[in-house]
């Protein structure tokens, strides 16, 4: 197909006014399509707040539905109940021969990783698909016969298989001036971290201007480090991305971060494996001490331990319950009770530390009614320095990092959106694949960009790989950008008009762990 060279995320940053040159394109776009970004409205939420919603990109002609035929983990697994999206050659080419024998034309196409700041560009596995259709009900059929043929597989819109940044995007960009904007950007989670609130609820009880989505959020709690008016409320997943906020929530700056927390029982100490999070579970792995099946960063994949103690304070809500050892701790970190089983309520101003496994024995011998218990919380920035957690800092790890000094840059290894092992389904299907995403970034004149990339709606919106969606942050002017949470999470709301993207759930916006909120001067 011919393709010529303007992009459109130029265009983009160019209705924006983002003061930055243009780079090379993403890529090349269709004849037929559109090279220009249409500005569908731009409001003013409140002096120096500005929304902008954009329509992007349009429909190629070779956009299609397809059957997509999952692969085999063993190569000579059973396909009936095959899993992996993608696989080896071998994998696929004997896949691709028994469905040729059942009587379908298959065809085995590669899947190229883009390169990132720690992983070269470069071939991340071989896919099956059968069948190009216009319409979603005849892959839908297609895929019926496949599957009653000993086969497993679902259906894909080409045009989200986050090769093409000229597909349709819908985008929509909040802009703070804080030079004219004496409000701030703060985080809030609702009565309890232990439970998930809807965005629109948020903004309405807090008396925000607008909000959007945030954190990672794992059995209705917010994942990875989570700092708070310099309260240490959530575990580090070591080493992602983070965002943090000073001067009372009106300057930011994205950096990455790991946290150690120790636990002092007079001259004995131990690491606290995590904070407000239930014991066993470690959702993102990149945690402390014994996890399985590894210790690096590996988003959406829960690592267990089961020797560990986790601290809970009096945001967390209701505590887990469940078998082995509990300290109460009241407010100036006395021991005031010492249960053989878990699920106490954490006092006012005080904390609990629940321990399972070995970790338990360690807290029976160490903490007894009438002694005095100490944390000492540390977290570190990606130079290794310490981040003074005072009332005016606030840290909301997620990730991957998008844009540094400028410069479009994706630890996607560190960052854990590349998975270890031989099943690399959640790469292809999270990193490499277009997803609504949202974003956050800080442009060269210190103004915050927080965006929403509308996806898996075919047409109308495919959402943006995580390449593209660095790409973009780029181009919108950003010289620091991270992703936030994204899929079904990814929701922009304002106080004036409500949601204003098209969450990707069918069932409308999500309740979330945490969200920002852009809120106004409080008055005097």
């Amino acid at each position: 197909m011919q393709r010529r060279s303007l992009s459109l995320m130029v265009a983009a940053a160019t209705v924006l006014g983002a003061a930055t040159a243009a780079p090379a394109p993403l890529a090349e776009a269709a004849p037929t399509r559109s090279s220009a970004a249409t500005t569908t409205g731009t409001t003013t939420v409140a002096p120096g707040v500005t929304l902008t919603t954009m329509a992007l990109g349009g429909q190629d002609a070779d956009d299609r539905w397809t059957v997509h035929v999952n692969l085999p983990v063993d190569p000579a697994g059973p396909l009936a109940t095959a899993a992996m999206a993608l696989g080896p050659r071998a994998t696929a080419d004997r896949v691709a021969a028994a469905l040729r024998d059942s009587g379908f034309a298959p065809r085995v196409e590669e899947v190229r990783i883009p390169a990132y700041a720690d992983r070269r560009a470069g071939t991340l596995g071989w896919t099956v698909r059968i069948g190009r259709y216009v319409d979603a009900a005849d892959a839908t059929a297609l895929l019926a016969r496949v599957k009653a043929s000993g086969f497993a597989g679902g259906t894909r819109y080409t045009a989200q298989d986050g090769t093409d940044s000229r597909a349709p995007q819908k985008l929509h960009v909040l802009r703070l001036d804080f030079r004219t904007f004496d409000g701030t950007l703060e985080t809030n989670y609702g009565p309890a971290l232990n439970g998930t609130e809807k965005l629109t609820d948020l903004v309405a009880g807090t008396g925000a201007l607008a909000g959007v989505n945030a954190q990672w959020f794992y059995n209705s709690a917010p994942g990875g480090l989570y700092v708070k008016d310099g309260r240490l409320l959530g575990s580090a997943t070591q080493g992602r991305a983070g965002l943090k906020l000073t001067r009372g929530g009106r300057s930011a700056g994205i950096d990455t971060y790991t946290a150690h927390v120790t636990l002092r029982a007079g001259t004995d100490s131990v690491e606290i494996d995590g904070v407000n999070r239930v014991p066993g579970e470690i959702w993102n792995c990149g945690g402390v001490g014994g996890d399985l099946p590894t210790q690096k960063p590996q988003h959406d994949l829960k690592c267990t331990d089961s020797s560990e103690l986790v601290r809970f304070t009096p945001e967390w809500g209701r505590t887990p319950t469940g078998a082995g050892t509990e300290a109460v701790l009241d407010a100036n970190g006395l021991v005031t009770a010492v249960n053989t089983s878990r699920g106490a309520g954490v006092p006012a101003g005080g904390s609990t530390v629940q321990a399972i496994g070995e970790s338990a024995d360690w807290l029976l011998r160490h903490a007894a009614v009438g002694t005095k218990l100490t944390f000492d919380e540390r977290v570190l920035d990606g130079r290794g320095r310490r981040v003074r957690l005072t009332p005016d800092t606030t840290i909301l790890q997620v990730g991957p990092t998008l844009v540094r000094d400028g410069k479009v840059s994706v630890n996607a290894r560190r960052d854990g959106i590349i998975r270890e092992g031989a099943d690399q389904t959640f790469t292809y299907n999270w990193t490499v694949r277009a997803n609504p995403r949202s974003m956050i970034g800080v442009d060269d004149r210190g103004r915050l960009l927080v965006v929403v990339v509308d996806g898996r709606q075919a047409g109308y919106s495919e959402g943006l790989s995580i390449a593209d969606a660095a790409r973009l942050m780029r181009r919108l002017g950003a010289r620091a950008a991270m992703n936030l949470d994204g899929g079904g999470s990814s929701v922009m709301a304002t106080a004036a008009s409500g949601i204003v993207n098209r969450p990707s759930d069918a069932t409308g916006q999500r309740s979330l762990g945490n969200v920002l909120l852009v809120r106004p001067r409080p008055a005097s």
